[in-house]
């Protein structure tokens, strides 16, 4: 596909080109037109253009099922693409399972980006439901199965897993697009831009923050779509993992937010509301401004793969950071904890997760198995069916941290968010004080531009500065125990905040997982079905 005209694109960011119709059996919507909002006929959804497809599904309890559904294939979502390859999306209706035809006229709608290392996300190549992935990544972004996943990295340490590339305990490959479409819901799977992309006069079209515009484009599509696409529009459930999971968890606070209005003009958005309903975030890599400092508190004492440890007066330095920024939340714990900070989260976190994250697994072995693992692990202790231990016990079993210091505004701007916060024919750009000083001395100061941009790639200022009341009230939050690609903060920071404001959290970690674990899939197909009581039509 090649690249057109660069008219009124200038406030995405990146580059125009020429719409082309693409989909299953028939032309799909979508096409070039001025920026601005777009009408409902300009980005009409063609429910006759799909291909039948039939395949068998595994699901979580290892049961198979024959699904037969509809198709449509890289659906453009705006009226004026800059790039039709990423700002497509596709669709999957199921129409039979097991021999029984199914109605999904009124079923929850799964919207399961693919997005890995803040990278691009297609799905034009996609020849079936579970499909997509970030480009470049062998298996559609998916990490390396193994029973504690430690997924191959980027030179930046951000790892390219996407939404669909889950990894459970066995060392297989969980596909909730797949899980989703043979329990009766419609999927959606949204391409979206990302920060490697670059035209070619140099300039990076994908930067922050077209990602999640992309994704918000995508749901505006799909709701304005109302009785077109099947599927209840009012019962969107995202998912993703990674940089994945932190857009979910964007998109998920940030609903109908009008600070990215002209953004989503520009690319000739649907004229219609981005909110939904659920999110659903693995091991969410966000809250990056101040990501360095919530790593050195979590992790700063671990050395890194090599044995070395890492520059410790600099790690002090972020870990104070982070305990001003803490503070400053003013957050309280799940279940009375009280005030978090950071001379009492290393409590929080093996109080609240940790032990009943060891405690779950342990309870589930065999009594033989249970004794050779207490045996291998001698910090643990188990009494009365629970697993106590110290956070520094479980510093040294987690082990090598993945990240060097600082871990994601890296000091020679060789970190993938470094990337992602670039502009124009700039590659990388420093996008906290912190690096940026350290480099170009004390009196340097951060493109104007970037704290409105932070901002806008950030689930916490809509939770906390000024609650936004358009979020999802349903989050569910999961990471595994040994992932250290971001710290555990993080995520209970985002799942505190939510349950400040009175959401519906369901969040825990993964006993000894890594990055991109997912073990509880059919758990979470079951919690969209409770929380949109959903009860599965046959025809």
């Amino acid at each position: 596909m090649g690249i057109g005209a660069t008219a009124g694109v200038a406030a995405a960011g990146g580059i125009a080109l020429t719409a082309q119709a693409s989909s299953g059996t028939g032309a799909a919507s979508g096409g070039s037109g001025a920026a601005g909002a777009a009408s409902s006929d300009a980005l009409a959804f063609d429910k006759d253009a799909y291909t039948t497809l039939t395949t068998t599904i595994t699901d979580a309890d290892g049961a198979d099922h024959e699904v037969e559904y509809r198709f449509h294939k890289a659906v453009t979502y705006v009226a004026a693409p800059v790039d039709e390859k990423y700002q497509s999306l596709n669709v999957s209706v199921p129409v039979r399972i097991d021999g029984t035809a199914v109605d999904a006229t009124d079923a929850p709608i799964l919207f399961a980006n693919s997005v890995g290392g803040y990278m691009p996300s297609s799905v034009a190549d996609a020849t079936g439901v579970g499909g997509g992935g970030a480009t470049g990544m062998p298996g559609g972004g998916a990490p390396s199965a193994s029973a504690s996943p430690s997924p191959s990295s980027s030179a930046s340490g951000e790892v390219a897993s996407g939404g669909n590339g889950m990894v459970n305990a066995q060392g297989g490959m969980v596909s909730l697009p797949k899980l989703a479409l043979a329990a009766g819901y419609v999927v959606v799977e949204p391409g979206a831009r990302g920060r490697t992309l670059v035209d070619a006069d140099g300039t990076y079209y994908g930067v922050a923050p077209a990602a999640i515009v992309d994704l918000k484009a995508a749901v505006r599509y799909v709701r304005s779509n109302k009785g077109r696409i099947p599927g209840d529009v009012d019962r969107i459930v995202s998912s993703g993992t990674s940089a994945g999971g932190a857009l979910s968890s964007l998109l998920g606070a940030s609903g109908d937010s009008p600070l990215y209005d002209k953004l989503l003009a520009a690319i000739g958005a649907a004229d219609a509301s981005d909110a939904i309903f659920a999110t659903g975030a693995w091991c969410p890599i966000t809250d990056l401004e101040h990501a360095d400092g919530a790593y050195e508190w979590n992790w700063g004492t671990n050395a890194t793969s090599s044995g070395s440890a890492v520059d410790q007066a600099v790690s002090k330095e972020l870990r104070s950071q982070f305990a001003e920024y803490q503070a400053s939340l003013r957050l309280k714990g799940l279940n009375g904890f009280g005030t978090l900070t950071a001379r009492n989260y290393d409590e929080y976190l093996v109080r609240q997760y940790m032990e009943p994250s060891a405690t779950r697994y342990l309870a589930a072995l065999s009594d033989a198995d249970r004794k050779s693992y207490l045996a291998a692990n001698t910090f643990i202790t188990w009494s009365g069916g629970r697993a106590r231990f110290s956070w520094a016990d479980f510093l040294t079993h987690v082990g090598a941290r993945k990240k060097s210091t600082p871990a994601f505004d890296a000091f020679d701007l060789s970190a993938g968010e470094n990337n992602l916060f670039g502009k124009g024919t700039t590659k990388a750009r420093h996008f906290t004080l912190y690096s940026l000083r350290h480099e170009n001395g004390g009196s340097a100061r951060l493109d104007s531009d970037l704290p409105a941009t932070l901002h806008l790639m950030n689930p916490m200022p809509f939770l906390t500065e000024k609650p936004n009341p358009h979020r999802t009230k349903h989050w569910w939050i999961r990471l595994g125990t040994k992932d250290s690609d971001t710290s555990h903060t993080v995520s209970a920071n985002l799942a505190a905040a939510a349950n400040a404001l009175g959401d519906e959290v369901d969040h825990l970690y993964y006993w000894d997982e890594g990055h991109g674990a997912n073990t509880d899939p059919g758990d979470f197909i079951k919690w969209i079905a409770r929380i949109t009581n959903h009860t599965p039509k046959t025809r």
